[in-house]
């Protein structure tokens, strides 16, 4: 992990699960950009499908070396991207061996 201040982690890794997310919907990234962070992913304005979000978790894992799935069983971080953000942003935090 980089040492810049959390809330700039924070924008830069929020930034970057948009595109994640545009990418495996599918969507037009600046639409995803516009979003509120408290934008629900299963909702009707991303409509999160399984495959999409199979996809989605994979990159956050190649990407952060968070696996989400394993380390949220119940998956509760999907709730929204807010959510998302928060969960990764958390666990690059805690895990020393993890990169921004």
């Amino acid at each position: 992990m980089t040492e810049e201040p959390l809330h700039e982690q924070r924008a830069h890794v929020e930034r970057e699960i948009r595109a994640m997310l545009a990418e495996a919907t599918r969507a037009d990234l600046s639409r995803i950009g516009e979003l509120p962070a408290e934008t629900k992913l299963f909702g009707s304005e991303i409509s999160l499908s399984s495959l999409a979000g199979v996809t989605l978790l994979a990159a956050i894992t190649e990407r952060y070396g968070v696996d989400v799935a394993a380390q949220d069983l119940s998956l509760d971080c999907l709730e929204s991207i807010a959510t998302l953000v928060d969960f990764v942003v958390w666990h690059l935090a805690i895990s020393p061996e993890s990169s921004v």
